[in-house]
């Protein structure tokens, strides 16, 4: 078929509603999430050898078999991990199909965000079978986890950027503002980095014979936790300018959501590092991350998305605020 009479075929297909293009987009949200939890799962119940090879378990076989090396639950750990990774693919294909029946295609933004779910899990799969070919090495699981942090973050845009029905009225965002997220954002990408270095010094390797980070934990820790205080010290920052201003309107909802997962996420930090590290905790600690990404990212998008005039008007605005 020609690729032309194949495209005109596509655009003959219906316009997919708001709410459809909106659910699968929170679908890829969640999925994307949820699977940086089930990576940890297979961290802490040492399964990340389970499956030795990839893509196959083991050689000449997609499937777990009987091994008398490989415990049979740890196999299964993994290649359910794998199998979730199959899942998050089609929900994220599905995402970019819909967004590119929409029409008119005129935020070519909401498109990229779209494609670049499938994509991005196509490479996620690649950075997986590297880091069980290099066994699990400490700095190969903290890029498959980072890859991971980066899908949720570019998820999150793409729910808030699903093309609404009605119209907003756009306002001038304080030059300020724009700055301080970007500084918030920088200040996020430092805890993660640093949070997967206390996760290569830590236990749980993923694999009792993976070689760590050479470093001790307890450093590793102070130096998260002090990236941890300095967050929290520039969202309390943010609130109270938020709170000085008149004339933007601040995403409050947004902010305080912010605060309490942050409050929450670093409480079971603490926790875990003073009970020993349990499993449960490191599992939900790694969700609780991607939660403190989602409403960063959230917060980020309740501002941007008022900004409506040029660079000018901001400009004008910055020396006011």
């Amino acid at each position: 078929m020609p690729l032309e009479s194949l495209k005109a075929r596509i655009d003959r297909l219906p316009n997919p509603s708001r709410r459809l293009q909106l659910g699968f987009a929170i679908a890829v949200l969640a999925t994307q999430a949820l699977i940086a939890m089930t990576g940890a799962v297979v961290r802490v119940t040492g399964s990340g050898l389970g499956c030795p090879t990839w893509p196959e378990c083991f050689p000449g076989s997609m499937v777990p078999v009987s091994h008398p090396e490989y415990d049979t639950l740890n196999q299964w750990i993994e290649y359910g991990n794998r199998l979730f990774t199959g899942l998050v693919g089609l929900i994220a294909i599905t995402c970019f199909a819909l967004a590119y029946l929409h029409r008119p295609r005129t935020d070519k933004r909401y498109l990229r965000l779209a494609l670049a779910m499938p994509v991005g899990v196509a490479v996620q799969a690649v950075i997986g079978g590297m880091t069980v070919r290099l066994d699990l090495v400490w700095w190969s699981v903290a890029i498959h986890l980072l890859a991971s942090t980066v899908m949720v973050w570019l998820a999150t845009l793409l729910v808030h950027a699903v093309p609404r029905e009605e119209a907003h009225s756009p306002v001038a965002v304080p030059g300020m503002l724009s700055t301080w997220l970007y500084v918030q954002t920088a200040l996020l990408a430092g805890l993660l980095v640093t949070g997967t270095m206390v996760t290569g010094a830590g236990p749980h390797g993923g694999d009792p014979e993976t070689p760590r980070l050479g470093i001790p934990v307890e450093t590793m820790a102070h130096v998260h936790a002090a990236f941890l205080y300095t967050f929290l010290g520039s969202l309390v920052l943010l609130g109270l300018w938020l709170r000085a201003q008149k004339t933007f309107p601040a995403p409050w909802r947004r902010y305080q959501v912010l605060v309490a997962v942050v409050l929450a996420q670093g409480t079971i930090g603490f926790v875990q590092f003073w009970t020993g590290v349990p499993e449960l905790l490191v599992c939900l600690h790694v969700l609780g991350a991607m939660t403190v990404i989602i409403a960063t990212g959230s917060l980020w998008c309740g501002v941007r998305g008022r900004a409506g005039t040029n660079r000018a008007s901001v400009a004008e605005m910055a020396p006011t605020a």
